[in-house]
């Protein structure tokens, strides 16, 4: 999560699945731990068991059925894990890391189009560029992991999801995406950036009214920071509409 504040050995299929739907929270030490080894996630594996999928996949990896099962199960702590900013702000019933993503799918959708940009690159790279935290949570600046050590740990963790997942075509293409992002590597990378901090501010708006709250630190910590002028056009709409909320509960 962008903001000052803000964002989880068993191999059987059922371990798996109550581990995913019940994720435990990961102590930032954990994060700093000694480097990956044998790619494997060695940092986390104290909390998340090691992924075996149930069959081989060496024949068929791509087109496998249960490659993408498990894949698509690893995937589910992401409908699960509330974002961390707004945990750590005592928003009840918070938004999940899906939540987040899939509202700046939409709004790839919805943006009008523009010279030099994909739109349809733009919702793909919306619904990866947080896929990593499946494995390793919503890694936040208050855990004090650095960033370097941040992407590594997500870089690690979207290669085995991409094992889990066979290979292939479609594994190629998500980690592609997650890099362009990381990267802001591209025009619509830029663009998804500017989402992921609208969506957030967004969001920061709407817990303010239902919540009767400021959450300022949110607003702060991306002021200036667009790179597109839908993304300075959104936002400044959001922060009008705040501004007029404001007044309105002076006067």
């Amino acid at each position: 999560m962008a903001a000052a504040n803000l964002s989880s050995s068993s191999s059987s299929p059922h371990t798996l699945h109550r581990s995913l739907t019940n994720p435990q929270p990961l102590h930032p030490s954990a994060f700093l731990k000694p480097p990956f080894h044998d790619r494997k996630l060695a940092s986390v594996r104290c909390q998340i068991p090691k992924f075996e999928p149930t069959t081989s996949h060496s024949t068929h990896p791509t087109s496998s059925s249960s490659s993408t099962i498990d894949f698509l199960t690893l995937c589910h702590s992401l409908k699960t894990t509330k974002r961390k900013g707004w945990v750590n702000q005592g928003i009840k019933g918070p938004e999940s890391i899906a939540d987040h993503m899939y509202r700046m799918a939409l709004m790839a959708l919805v943006a009008d189009d523009l010279p030099g940009i994909n739109r349809e690159r733009c919702i793909k790279i919306a619904l990866v560029h947080d896929i990593a935290e499946a494995i390793v949570g919503d890694i936040t600046p208050s855990d004090g992991v650095p960033k370097v050590e941040k992407s590594r740990l997500e870089q690690a963790a979207l290669t085995e999801m991409c094992e889990v997942l066979g290979g292939g075509k479609r594994a190629e293409e998500i980690k592609e995406l997650w890099r362009e992002y990381e990267d802001n590597a591209s025009l619509e990378a830029n663009l998804v950036k500017d989402f992921d901090k609208i969506e957030m501010i967004l969001q920061a708006l709407e817990y303010e009214t239902e919540h009767d709250r400021i959450l300022d630190e949110f607003f702060l910590s991306t002021a200036g920071k667009f790179q597109t002028e839908i993304g300075k056009s959104w936002a400044a709409e959001i922060i009008a509409r705040r501004n007029s909320r404001l007044a309105k509960k002076l006067n």
